[in-house]
C-alpha cells in the first residue's frame, strides 16, 4: 500500500476540528481532488457527494463543494445517504466521482473523507498519491480561486437508490414478517424503514431520530455485537420474528435470530454463499473474505463444495479480487460474493459493486423465506464456529510490530500457550489509532484462556507505544458476541 500521509484504508479520517477534519484543509482536499480526477475524465465533470447525520457533515461537504467548484465541475447534494446509496448513485448518474462524508461506525466526534470512482468503488492508491501530491503543492495561507462549477441539490435520487433496494429480490413479500430494524440514528435512518414496509414486514424501527451526535451511541451493528443482550431483550419485548441492525454509514449489517443468536458477517456469507452455490449464480464458485474470517468457514466450504478464497484485511482487497474474478469468468447470472466479519457484505454485478448492508438483509430475508418452516437460527446452526477473540486497544503512536521485541517474544510464547491455535493475527488499524488482535483456537481452549492473552498483549502494546495508562481496551468475542471484561488476576 502506499505511503500516504492521510489517506488510510478506509479514506481519510479524523477528530473533527483537529487536522485533516477541519474546513480549512477539506477545503483545500476538494481543490486538489477536482484538479486530479478531472484530468482523468473527457467533458465536463460531474461530482456528487453525500453523508451520513453527523453534525460536522454539513460544514466538511460545504467545504468540499467549495473546493471541487473551482475545477468547474457540477457538484451534485445527494444529502443523507448510506454509503453504498451514494456509491450506486455515483455510477448510475454517470458521475466522475462521488464522496462520502461518514466515519462509519466510529463515534460523533470523528468523522472522515470516502471517495468514489464511476464504478462506485474506492479509488485507487495511485490517485490517492496524486491528490496528496496536489495537495501538498497548494501554497500557504488563504487560496482566493474563483468558482466556475455549479452546485445542485441531487436529494431527490434517493427515490432512485429506495427503488433499487426494493426490485432486489424479485417478487419478496416480507408480509407476517416483524422486524426489529436498528438504524444507529445514522445514514439509514429512513430509508430503512421505508424499504421493509414496502417489501411487506411489519418494522419496528429503533434509533431513527439523529440529533447529530447520537449516532452509534448505544446503537447500530458495532453495539449489538459488543451487547448483544441488549437487542434479545429487544426482541423479545416487541416479539419480532429476527433482528436487523446497521452501522452509522449502513453498509455493514448484522442480524439476529428468533433465539437471541447474533448473526454475524461470518454466518451471513456462509448462508448465502450455499444458496447461491445451489443456483448455480456464486461466481467462480467462490466465497471471498478476509484472513480474519472464522476458520470454519474453511470446513462449511469444503462440505459445500465451493472454494474460500481469503484476502488481507480490509473491503478493497475483498472488491479487488472479486474483480479479477469477474475478469476471469463469466460473470453473466451470476453474483460475486465476499466479505467481512463484521458485517460488510459485497454482492457484486454489474450495477452494485460495494457492500450494502440493506442490500444484504434483503438477500438474507430471501433465502429466510426459502426454507419450510422459516428459521433464521436454523439457517446460523449450519455453520459451527470456532472460539475466536479479537482484541482492540487504543495506541498513541504506531511503532514498527516487527521490531517491537516484547511483542514478538509474546506472540512466540502464545503459541507454546495455546496448542489448539488455528488464527493469529496482529496488525494496526488501518482507520484508527488502535492496536488489533485475533486469536482463534479449537475447542481445547475457553473464552477465559483466549480473553487472558488479548489482555496481556494489550497491556504490553499500550506500554511499549507509550500510551497513557486507562487508555481503551476491548476485547470482543466474535464467536458469541459480547465484550469480555478484564480478568481478575490472582494474588
Amino acid at each position: 500500500m502506499a505511503n500516504n500521509q492521510f489517506f488510510g484504508t478506509d479514506g481519510i479520517r479524523g477528530t473533527f476540528g483537529t487536522t485533516p477534519m477541519t474546513a480549512e484543509f477539506v477545503y483545500r482536499l476538494g481543490v486538489a481532488v477536482g484538479h486530479v480526477l478531472s484530468l482523468e475524465t473527457p467533458g465536463p465533470d460531474l461530482f456528487v457527494i453525500g453523508r451520513d447525520t453527523r453534525t460536522s457533515g454539513p460544514l466538511l461537504q460545504d467545504a468540499l463543494t467549495r473546493g471541487l467548484l473551482i475545477s468547474g465541475a457540477r457538484v451534485v447534494d445527494l444529502g443523507i445517504l448510506p454509503t453504498p446509496g451514494i456509491a450506486w448513485l455515483t455510477r448510475e448518474l454517470g458521475a466522475t466521482a462521488g464522496a462520502v462524508i461518514s466515519a462509519s461506525h466510529n463515534p460523533a466526534s470523528e468523522n472522515g473523507i470516502k471517495f468514489l470512482n464511476p464504478q462506485g468503488m474506492k479509488i485507487s492508491e495511485s490517485q490517492e498519491a496524486a491528490i496528496e501530491a496536489y495537495l501538498m503543492g497548494l501554497p500557504e495561507g488563504d487560496l482566493d480561486l474563483p468558482k466556475t462549477g455549479l452546485s445542485e441539490d441531487g436529494t431527490q435520487n434517493y427515490d432512485l437508490y429506495l427503488q433499487d433496494l426494493v426490485a432486489t429480490q424479485k417478487d419478496l413479500d416480507l408480509s407476517g414478517l416483524k422486524i426489529l430494524l436498528d438504524c444507529a440514528n445514522g445514514a439509514a435512518y429512513r430509508v430503512g424503514p421505508e424499504l421493509f414496509r414496502a417489501l411487506g414486514a411489519e418494522v419496528v424501527a429503533l434509533n431513527t431520530e439523529s440529533d447529530g451526535i447520537n449516532i452509534n451511541v448505544q446503537a447500530g451493528s458495532e453495539y449489538a455485537r459488543s451487547k448483544p443482550e441488549a437487542l434479545a431483550a429487544l426482541l423479545t419485548e416487541h416479539q419480532a420474528s429476527l433482528a436487523i441492525t446497521f452501522d452509522g454509514d449502513a453498509d455493514r449489517v448484522i442480524m439476529m435470530d428468533e433465539k437471541g443468536q447474533l448473526i454475524d458477517g461470518d454466518h451471513m456469507l456462509a448462508i448465502l454463499a450455499d444458496a447461491l452455490h445451489k443456483e448455480k449464480r456464486l461466481l467462480a464458485n467462490s466465497l471471498v473474505t478476509t484472513v480474519m474470517a472464522n476458520g470454519s468457514l474453511h470446513q462449511f466450504a469444503a462440505e459445500h463444495h465451493f472454494e474460500l478464497i481469503q484476502t488481507p484485511v480490509g473491503d478493497k482487497y475483498v472488491s479487488d479480487v472479486l474483480l479479477g474474478l469477474t475478469a476471469n469468468q463469466n460473470p453473466e447470472g451470476k453474483l460475486g460474493l465476499g466479505g467481512e466479519q463484521s458485517g460488510h457484505i459485497i454482492l457484486l454485478d454489474e450495477h452494485h459493486r460495494t457492500g450494502d448492508g440493506l442490500r444484504t438483509a434483503v438477500f438474507m430475508l430471501k433465502v429466510l423465506l426459502q426454507q419450510e418452516p422459516p428459521s433464521m437460527a436454523a439457517l446460523a446452526a449450519s455453520i459451527q464456529k470456532y472460539p475466536q477473540m479479537v482484541a482492540s486497544c487504543n495506541v498513541a503512536s504506531k511503532l514498527d510490530l516487527k521490531t517491537m521485541v516484547p511483542l514478538q517474544t509474546m506472540l512466540e510464547e502464545i503459541k507454546q500457550r495455546l496448542p489448539g491455535l488455528v488464527q493469529l493475527n496482529s496488525r494496526y488499524s488501518g482507520t484508527e489509532p488502535k492496536y488489533r488482535l485475533m486469536l482463534e483456537t479449537d475447542t481445547r481452549h475457553s473464552t477465559h484462556d483466549l480473553a487472558v492473552i488479548c489482555w496481556e498483549v494489550c497491556d504490553l502494546i499500550q506500554r511499549e507505544t507509550g500510551t497513557p495508562p486507562g487508555a481503551k481496551i476491548e476485547v470482543l468475542n466474535v464467536s458469541a458476541g459480547g465484550l469480555v471484561p478484564r480478568p481478575e488476576t490472582e494474588n
